[in-house]
C-alpha cells in the first residue's frame, strides 16, 4: 500500500470535513495507526484555539509544519489540519504521497464548527466559505481523490478511501 516509511494516506481538507473522524475510522478498517497533526500539536502545546490567543498564527504554523514533517515520515494514516497544506515545504511534502481531500458543503459543516474550538472560523459559516475558497484551489491542487463528507456516512468515506488505496496499489 505505502512504502516503509511513509504514510498509508494522507487526509486534507476543509476544517470540519471529518479528516479525523474519517481518518480514526480507515485506521481501524486498515490495521494501520493513526496521527493526526493537530493532536500532536495539542498533546505537544495545548488548546489550538489557547495558542493561537496567546503565540499568534505563526508560532502555530510553525508547530503545526513540525508536526507534519514528523508525521509524514510514518507509515499511518496522517490527517492535516485545515491550513497545514499552506506551507510551501508541507506541499512539497506531499507531491507522490497518497493524498484524499475531504470536502463538506456549507450548509453541513455549520453544527461541526460551532462551539469556537477551530480559532479562524470563530465567525461562523461566512468566515469558514471565505477561508476555504482562499484555500481550495491548494487543496484541490494536492489531492489524487476528493470526497464530499456532506451527506455521506464517515463510515462509508473511509471504505471508499480504502477501496481506492487498495486498486491504486
Amino acid at each position: 500500500m505505502s512504502e516503509v516509511g511513509s504514510p498509508a494516506v494522507v487526509l486534507i481538507g476543509a476544517p470540519g470535513a471529518g479528516k479525523t473522524r474519517t481518518g480514526k475510522r480507515l485506521a481501524r478498517l486498515l490495521e494501520v495507526p493513526i496521527i493526526d497533526t493537530d493532536s500532536v500539536i495539542v498533546e505537544r502545546h495545548g488548546p489550538i484555539a489557547d495558542i493561537f490567543d496567546t503565540y499568534g498564527e505563526a508560532v502555530f504554523r510553525r508547530w503545526e509544519r513540525e508536526a507534519v514533517a514528523e508525521a509524514l515520515t510514518q507509515p499511518a494514516i496522517v490527517t492535516l489540519g485545515g491550513g497545514a497544506v499552506l506551507d510551501s515545504e508541507t506541499q512539497a511534502d506531499l507531491e507522490g504521497l497518497p493524498v484524499v481531500q475531504l470536502t463538506i458543503s456549507a450548509e453541513a459543516v455549520e453544527r461541526r464548527i460551532a462551539g469556537g474550538k477551530r480559532p479562524l472560523v470563530r465567525g461562523g459559516v461566512g468566515a469558514w466559505s471565505d477561508l476555504v475558497a482562499r484555500r481550495q484551489p491548494i487543496y484541490d491542487r494536492l489531492a489524487d481523490l476528493t470526497i464530499d463528507t456532506s451527506t455521506v456516512p464517515l463510515d462509508g468515506v473511509a471504505h471508499t478511501i480504502a477501496d481506492w488505496l487498495e486498486n491504486r496499489a
